[in-house]
C-alpha cells in the first residue's frame, strides 16, 4: 500500500500545470452541468482541447479521437441549447433489445477499428502505442455510452462506467494521475446519475398509472 501511495505522490509532483488546468476545467464542466448552466460548454471545450494534446503526448490515440468527438458534440450541444433550450427534454427510457445490440456492436466493432488504427498508425508521424487494446476498449465503450446518453437511455451509465473503470489504471500507468482522479470522480457521478435517472423513471411510471 505504501508503495502505491509513494508512486501516486511522485506522479502528482511531476504533474504539469496543463494537467491541472485541464482537470480543473473538467470539474468545472461537471459542476456547471449539475446546475444546468450553459457555460459548461466553453469550459468543456477548452478542457477537452488541452486533454487531446496531453493524451497525444502519452500515445493514447483512441482516447484523443474520442475527445475530438467530445469537442464536436459540445459545439453541437451549445448551439442546440441556445436554439431549443425551452423545449422539453427527451424522456428517459430503458434500452430496447435492438438498442442493446447496437450498443454492443459499437463497443465491439469500435474496439476492433480503434485497435487496428492504433496498431497501424504510420510510425513516420506517431510514436507506436504500447497499450492499443486497452486504449481501444476505453474509447469504444465510451462511444457506446455517449450514443445511449444522447437517446436518454438508462444503460448509458453502465457503458460509460465500463469505460471509466478501465481508464483509471490506464491513466495512472501513463502518469496522468489527475486525469485518473477526475475519471474516478466521473465514475461516482455516473453511479449517482444511474440512480437519479432510475428515480425519475419510476416517478414517471407512477404518474402515468395515476
Amino acid at each position: 500500500m505504501q508503495h502505491w501511495l509513494d508512486l501516486f505522490i511522485e506522479q502528482i509532483k511531476e504533474t504539469t500545470w496543463l494537467q491541472w488546468l485541464a482537470v480543473a476545467l473538467g470539474v468545472t464542466e461537471v459542476l456547471l452541468a449539475r446546475v444546468n448552466n450553459i457555460w459548461l460548454y466553453p469550459a468543456g471545450i477548452l478542457g477537452t482541447a488541452i486533454s487531446i494534446f496531453l493524451l497525444m503526448e502519452v500515445h493514447l490515440y483512441a482516447e484523443s479521437i474520442l475527445n475530438g468527438y467530445y469537442i464536436v458534440m459540445s459545439f453541437y450541444g451549445w448551439i442546440y441549447w441556445i436554439k431549443k433550450r425551452d423545449e422539453p427534454p427527451v424522456k428517459i427510457t430503458y434500452s430496447t433489445k435492438n438498442e442493446w445490440v447496437i450498443s454492443l456492436a459499437i463497443s465491439i466493432i469500435g474496439w476492433v477499428v480503434f485497435y487496428y488504427l492504433i496498431k497501424n498508425l504510420p510510425a513516420k508521424y506517431f510514436t507506436p502505442s504500447n497499450v492499443p487494446g486497452w486504449d481501444a476498449l476505453v474509447s469504444s465503450t465510451a462511444w457506446a455510452g455517449m450514443w445511449l446518453l444522447a437517446r436518454r437511455k438508462m444503460e448509458n451509465w453502465i457503458f460509460l462506467n465500463i469505460s471509466n473503470f478501465f481508464a483509471v489504471p490506464l491513466l495512472f500507468y501513463k502518469k496522468l494521475p489527475l486525469f485518473a482522479m477526475l475519471t474516478i470522480f466521473l465514475f461516482m457521478v455516473a453511479i449517482w446519475g444511474y440512480f437519479e435517472w432510475a428515480k425519475k423513471l419510476k416517478a414517471e411510471g407512477l404518474k402515468l398509472k395515476a
